[in-house]
């Protein structure tokens, strides 16, 4: 009976051994620190839904001092998330990145303004102080100013660009007139330091006409030569959507998850509830799957830079069906 028992245990062990062998090893590299905004990846890895895809998943977090195509271009990870502004830049500088899928249906993107500036309508932008962030996050903004014909040199006619820090304090403190902002994060920010609903103007790029897309899954060219690979990553964005679509159905469970894989303990419960019911929104009504027309305003978007202008060409490869096809 000892024999048996032992033998019975040697091959639960071999068994889990093989398994854990057998699990394709994937990295996925996010855009920015931990934080709802990502929650569908951390549910998917805690509600064991990419263990049942076969999948051991690493998510890395991001920050201020990480560019995920850099990474990527390193080696330091499969599959990165990023805005597609960002993703066409850095392929016509020699990234190759492709867009494998497209969880974020609609653009977060705002420009949040003191009312007390005078400010009604972007016709009132000229003369005025915008905060902007960088890092491949300007592309959208300058697309937006190239489109109203407003120089972002500076002067009476033009508007004079605030490198914006990854945080509201220009607006709090009075040294920019407006600032960018995520319906999801920053602008419950300007809330939670001291100002009221009232007091404030925002502009969506959705509403504006200028929206792009956001929060998207690349890969590098290259790697979807490989058969292997892309059934991977069908299996990936497979299990993820499941993290999206439970996020969705339990927005505070799932809020709670991502507090779980912070390790940094800077977020607070109440603001990550609040950010996962926001994102909900901007990932509600979508497989995945992108969709060809959101791609090319996307590309017209950012094309219309005037001298200077994202991208310089239409993209070619730039985007594929090839993997949510698997899914």
């Amino acid at each position: 009976m000892k024999r048996l028992i032992a033998g019975a245990a040697l091959f639960a062990a071999a068994l889990g051994a093989f398994s854990a062998e057998a699990a394709e090893k994937v990295t996925l590299q996010l855009k920015w620190v931990t934080q709802a905004q990502f929650a569908g990846y951390y549910v998917a890895k805690e509600k064991g839904f990419y263990e049942k895809a076969g999948l051991d998943v690493t998510i890395n977090p991001g920050g201020p001092d990480v560019a995920p195509p850099q990474v990527i271009a390193g080696g330091g990870a499969d599959v990165i998330i990023d805005w597609m502004p960002s993703a066409l830049a850095s392929r016509e500088k020699g990234v190759a990145l492709v867009n494998i899928a497209q969880p974020f249906k609609r653009s977060g993107m705002m420009l949040t303004c003191r009312k007390e500036t005078g400010i009604k309508t972007p016709a009132d932008f000229p003369g005025k102080t915008l905060g902007v962030w960088f890092f491949g996050n300007e592309y959208p903004f300058l697309a937006w100013m190239a489109k109203l014909g407003i120089p972002t040199s500076g002067g009476p006619a033009g508007v004079t660009v605030l490198k914006q820090g990854f945080n509201v304090d220009p607006i709090l403190q009075k040294q920019a007139d407006c600032v960018s902002t995520m319906t999801y994060n920053e602008y419950w920010q300007v809330i939670d330091g001291g100002l009221k609903a009232e007091d404030l103007i925002v502009f969506k790029y959705e509403d504006e006409g200028v929206a792009t897309l956001e929060d998207g899954l690349y890969v590098l060219e290259d790697r979807l030569k490989d058969p292997k690979f892309v059934e991977a990553m069908g299996k990936f964005v497979k299990a993820s959507m499941e993290g999206w679509a439970w996020a969705r159905e339990n927005p505070e469970a799932a809020a709670k998850i991502v507090l779980d894989n912070d390790a940094t303990g800077a977020q607070t419960e109440a603001h990550q509830i609040r950010m996962m019911k926001e994102v909900n929104l901007l990932t509600a009504g979508t497989t995945g799957v992108l969709d060809p027309a959101d791609y090319e305003r996307t590309v017209k978007t950012i094309m219309t830079g005037g001298s200077d202008p994202v991208i310089t060409k239409e993209p070619v490869g730039a985007w594929t069906h090839v993997v949510t096809d698997k899914m």
